[in-house]
């Protein structure tokens, strides 16, 4: 984030989390990457213990009461050591968090929220099925009312955080007959018996983060654990829209960043012809559209981020928060592709982390909704708003702004 559109609080915090960052051994990264580890658990444990995650939620919970412009600041931050890292700090703290603070009651809270932002638990969020991945509402995952608890079957698949979840959020069915949107529920399930985790998956980047299917085999939940009410899935998943896909566009800058940072380095002492390369316009401009490329991401997360502060009208920020996932993680991914082209060979080594980067950033684009999808939103969003502007009559009729604005004949539509 600008440096110099925090506050002095929000500066005070961003040191912090730069500290945090500065602090995650070399060794924890290259393990991560390896699949020595599995899930980063003293790394989600030392957030919690510096208060760094939930920062936007009450202090009588865990957090610091402040607002979306810090929490995007510090997932930029956070993404700086590795995507993955931001990945995981944001599963727990930044999503499954903030559907219990949202929709939960009290005693949910105390029990879920506060150890979880402390580092003392670790969650996971359980959205996508194998047969469905953006088609949240063809879930196939059952809950059954059993009188005092609901009996759970299915699974769940590419589940962030699944290895190492101590409880998970899954959306399941429970009015198999009803119509969709009016059908599914949400509920808080404890790591417990029938249960299953397995990490199986072969990732191109982003290991380390328990990417996982988890399997749920009639798995008993207590009926305090239904978060926000019976069929209540739908209203949940919609708030769960603005941090998933507003925190990965924000994590994702911060871990394009070094990317460019390595290259800008490399091509300032990396000779050729007997001057630097950076001295090439055919390497420096590249160097220069992802800089801008990153300011521009910079600028619109800052500006989704307010508008979501400010609660202007949820269509407009459903628009917002989309646009945002799309531009700035296309934005990031061409990027570090600039910085891997202008360093040549080298860069697609392991010689320089931008290898890394390039891998573990694929993922932005295709994670918390594809950006395919986004696309669908913002088109059905806009035109929805541009039909309403035409209606008030609130602004200019710019067609008539033409020299043959009249020339009805030539207007034909059908």
């Amino acid at each position: 984030m600008f440096d110099y559109l925090l506050s002095d609080k929000q500066k005070k915090l961003q040191s912090e989390a730069r500290d945090f960052v500065k602090s995650i051994p070399r060794k924890m990264i290259l393990d991560m990457d390896a699949d020595e580890i599995q899930f980063p658990k003293e790394f989600l444990k030392e957030a919690g213990k510096r208060n760094l995650m939930g920062c936007r939620y009450p202090e009588k919970w865990g957090g610091r009461g402040m607002d979306w412009v810090s929490t995007c600041m510090v997932m930029q931050e956070i993404g700086v050591i590795g995507y993955i890292f931001a990945c995981t700090f944001g599963v727990g703290a930044e999503l499954v968090c903030d559907a219990i603070i949202l929709h939960g009651n009290d005693a949910q809270k105390e029990k879920y929220v506060k150890p979880l932002l402390k580092g003392e638990i670790f969650a996971a969020e359980c959205l996508t099925e194998p047969r469905g991945g953006s088609d949240f509402f063809g879930t196939s995952t059952t809950a059954d009312d059993k009188g005092d608890h609901f009996l759970l079957n299915g699974q769940k698949r590419f589940i962030v955080g699944g290895e190492g979840a101590d409880y998970f959020l899954v959306y399941a069915r429970t009015n198999p007959e009803g119509e969709p949107h009016k059908s599914i529920s949400c509920f808080i399930v404890d790591k417990s018996k029938g249960v299953e985790s397995q990490y199986l998956y072969g990732l191109m980047g982003c290991r380390g983060g328990g990417a996982a299917r988890v399997v749920f085999k009639d798995v008993k939940v207590p009926k305090e654990n239904l978060l926000g009410g019976l069929n209540q899935g739908v209203k949940i998943f919609n708030t769960m829209m603005i941090p998933e896909r507003l925190g990965t566009a924000a994590m994702t800058i911060g871990a394009a960043a070094p990317a460019v940072d390595v290259a800008t380095g490399y091509t300032s002492k990396r000779k050729a012809f007997g001057k630097p390369v950076a001295a090439f316009q055919g390497v420096s401009f590249q160097v220069a559209e992802a800089v801008t490329l990153l300011d521009a991401s910079r600028a619109m997360i800052y500006a989704t981020a307010r508008a979501v502060d400010e609660q202007i009208p949820e269509k407009q920020i459903r628009r917002m928060v989309s646009q945002s996932k799309k531009f700035v993680t296309e934005s990031c991914q061409k990027a570090v592709h600039n910085a891997m082209q202008v360093m040549g060979g080298i860069g697609y080594t392991n010689i320089y982390p931008v290898e890394r980067i390039f891998r573990d950033l694929r993922l932005a684009s295709i994670w918390t909704g594809t950006n395919e999808v986004m696309s669908m939103i913002i088109a059905n969003e806009w035109y929805k708003q541009y039909h309403d502007k035409k209606k008030d009559g609130a602004v200019r009729d710019l067609e008539k702004d033409a020299v043959e604005a009249d020339a009805k004949d030539e207007k034909i539509f059908e």
